[in-house]
């Protein structure tokens, strides 16, 4: 295979199954952009029955680059996603998502009339009864989780323009592989980066958009339960240290986390969180 124009990639922690239906999904049912496509799995536990199971995959799949990463457990591992890609543009995809048919070629095509863009791109989250949509969510704090699935009308044409979001879940997204400008890399376990990467991009002067016509599926059933860390702590330390580094008021996470905590132990967490995010803000190059 030539160098890829488009790289799609997972990251994976103990979820062959849904890994294997993913990679299998995308081989069949868009067979059209597969000559100028690589996969990447970024694999978070690849020691487990899992990842063993996951790592064979390559043996069938000729597009296909499997790189285990244990330097830390993390949502943020996405970033290797980026880091590895050979492919111009970028999809990070969750480990168990299934695109509409020629939804990838179109965004393909939507790059190839683009090819500057330094947009971050997203698209409708389409629900199990494959009727009902959600293009974004409203910045709003609700049970622990900064952003509420919401409805822009213009978005249930597939066929209609693209247009700006305050932010959306990060089961897929895109943007240029030199685009991307990062998740912080001391987030640890699940939660923190919707609304941070959106405010972001914003930040540098980008746009966040909603592609009517890039729609997704994405299984939430977990009766086997969820394998990854996940804890309120670490959702409330990526909550902070990614408002640090925005320059954010972190007043909005203690109040809504004040139902859960005493305020005493979340201005602690915000503290230590502080001094985690500042050296790595002096750390990180300029632009």
């Amino acid at each position: 295979m030539n160098k890829p124009l488009l790289t799609i990639g997972m990251a994976t922690f103990d979820d062959f199954h849904g890994v294997y239906f993913s990679i299998q999904a995308l081989r069949m049912y868009h067979p059209e952009i597969m000559d100028e496509t690589e996969i990447i799995i970024i694999d978070n536990n690849p020691d487990s029955a899992h990842g063993k199971e996951c790592s064979n995959l390559k043996g069938h799949c000729p597009n296909l680059k499997y790189i285990p990463f244990t330097e830390y457990k993390s949502t943020v591992v996405r970033n290797q996603i980026f880091e590895q890609a050979q492919g111009d543009f970028v999809v990070s995809m969750d480990c168990h998502v299934l695109f509409e048919p020629g939804s990838l070629k179109r965004l393909l095509d939507f790059y190839k009339q683009d090819p500057t863009t330094d947009n971050l791109h997203q698209g409708p989250l389409v629900y199990d009864d494959l009727k009902n949509i959600s293009t974004h969510f409203d910045p709003v704090w609700r049970e622990q989780m900064y952003g509420i699935w919401q409805t822009d009308e213009r978005g249930k044409d597939p066929n209609g323009e693209p247009f700006e979001i305050p932010m959306q879940g990060l089961g897929i997204f895109s943007c240029r592989k030199e685009a991307w400008l990062g998740f912080n890399k001391n987030f640890r376990g699940f939660g923190g980066e919707e609304g941070y990467i959106h405010e972001k991009f914003r930040q540098n002067g980008k746009k966040c958009l909603c592609l009517p016509f890039l729609r997704w599926v994405h299984r939430f059933g977990r009766p086997d339960g969820v394998k990854y860390p996940l804890t309120m702590e670490n959702k409330l330390r990526n909550y902070f240290i990614g408002h640090f580094e925005l320059g954010l008021s972190v007043e909005p996470i203690i109040e809504h986390f004040s139902r859960w905590k005493q305020r005493g132990f979340l201005e602690k967490i915000a503290e230590e969180s502080k001094k985690v995010a500042l050296p790595a803000l002096k750390a990180a190059p300029p632009g």
